[in-house]
């Protein structure tokens, strides 16, 4: 590889994975970096698996500002935010409040990312060979108890303004869920349920071999793959010199994708990168047969459960932990406590993984390129990391090929923090 005329790509988690792929198709020399083995340092690995082309909203919301107390984890919920942590936290929290009262404006500026995921998963995977890692088989959203129709219609209803396509399940779908249920729930009056399918979301059969049959189609193209740690990134009259382990290489061009580990590359060049680690939880029942081929989404418990290769996936969890913190053991017990609840056979779950989300405040990613400088950042996918990693390399790609990208990014770019 002419290492002078390199795209250097920060990070192989499933966003560097894709846009190196991208690159490399192009016929552009890649060199791919990683501290750790392509898709295992941060979210890639654990992520649920489900292409969300219904999370056309960002998060912060008038409405979650006024309630989030009430899915605390102190109070038998999914956010956990450590006292410890609230100082530590608190300006990022700041802008995640100033960022609802602009949740229209940001809708509209991330919706079409979302809603193209699917098409760009397809693409993605056909120009690798992968193609049957994508299953466009929809996915359900499930609510049980007395007001479970009335939060279903709810549902639909706001689905429906912002156009995102639902259907009504049959009386026989709504069955086998409410039997499903441990026969002391099932029995119980209030065990009613109801549930909406969503047919133009998919998932995918297994998040890391997605990442590695895209490193595989990079380095069958000629990139080049090293386990190093980029420790700082310096802008030359050339091109980049990139500061790593073992001494320093120099290349034309970067794209910084190092997930919850990004701000540091990125400051010293004068940007602010509110970027917050939000970690999830996922456990695995291996051998489990699936209620659908299909995600679930329990609304009622905060869980989603994807069918994989040979297991079921279970993912929850919103936790404003330290990134190095050990995992904590309570999670995976509440999420094995919850499974069971649902009807799940968890005597063979697997241990508990942990993984860092990269999350800005207002819940747009960061895409752009530091200015006067050939150094690019796709970052801060928050819990979408999956759903836009394709979207997110067509338009990068793009961008760093001198075209007009198909979507403006002028909203992504990080100056917004300013």
């Amino acid at each position: 590889m002419d290492r002078q005329n390199a795209v250097a790509v920060i990070g192989a988690g499933v966003v560097g994975a894709a846009i190196a792929a991208r690159l490399a198709e192009e016929g552009r020399p890649v060199l791919l970096l990683d501290r750790a083995e392509p898709g295992l340092a941060g979210a890639s690995f654990g992520n649920a698996g489900h292409i969300a082309t219904e999370h056309v909203e960002p998060l912060p919301s008038r409405e979650l500002l006024f309630g989030f107390w009430r899915d605390l984890f102190a109070l038998g919920g999914v956010l956990d935010i450590p006292p410890r942590r609230i100082r530590a936290i608190a300006p990022w929290a700041v802008r995640f409040a100033s960022a609802a009262k602009l949740k229209a404006r940001n809708t509209r500026h991330l919706a079409p990312l979302v809603r193209a995921a699917v098409a760009d998963w397809e693409r993605l995977l056909a120009c690798v060979g992968r193609s049957e890692l994508l299953r466009k088989s929809g996915h359900y959203e499930v609510w049980f108890g007395v007001a479970a129709t009335r939060h279903a219609a709810r549902q639909a209803s706001a689905m429906e303004s912002l156009g995102v396509p639902t259907q009504p399940v049959s009386l026989e779908w709504l069955r086998m869920i409410v039997e499903s249920l441990p026969a002391h729930e099932s029995a119980r009056s209030d065990r009613t349920a109801a549930a909406l399918r969503f047919p133009a979301t998919a998932h995918v059969k297994d998040p890391l071999e997605v990442v590695r049959a895209l490193v595989q189609h990079t380095l069958c193209k000629g990139a080049t793959l090293e386990r190093v740690e980029v420790r700082a990134i310096e802008a030359t009259s050339s091109g980049l010199t990139l500061h790593i382990g073992d001494g320093s290489r120099h290349v034309h061009s970067a794209v910084v994708c190092a997930g919850a580990w990004s701000a540091r590359l990125l400051t010293p060049f004068g940007l602010r990168v509110p970027l917050e680690a939000v970690r999830g939880y996922h456990i695995e029942l291996p051998d489990h047969a699936p209620l659908a081929d299909a995600t679930i989404a329990y609304s009622d418990s905060h869980v989603v459960v994807t069918p994989m290769s040979g297991r079921l996936r279970a993912t929850s969890f919103m936790e404003f932990e330290a990134i190095d913190a050990p995992p904590d053991p309570r999670k995976a017990a509440w999420l094995v406590a919850r499974l069971r609840q649902l009807g799940y056979r968890c005597d063979r779950a697997t241990a508990a993984w942990v993984g860092s989300r990269p999350v800005l405040p207002d819940y747009l990613p960061g895409m752009g390129r530091v200015g006067g400088t050939t150094l690019f950042y796709a970052i801060g996918h928050q819990h979408i990391g999956l759903t836009l990693a394709a979207g997110t390399a067509e338009l990068l790609t793009a961008l760093m090929s001198g075209r007009t990208p198909r979507q403006d990014l002028s909203p992504f770019d990080l100056r917004r923090f300013r």
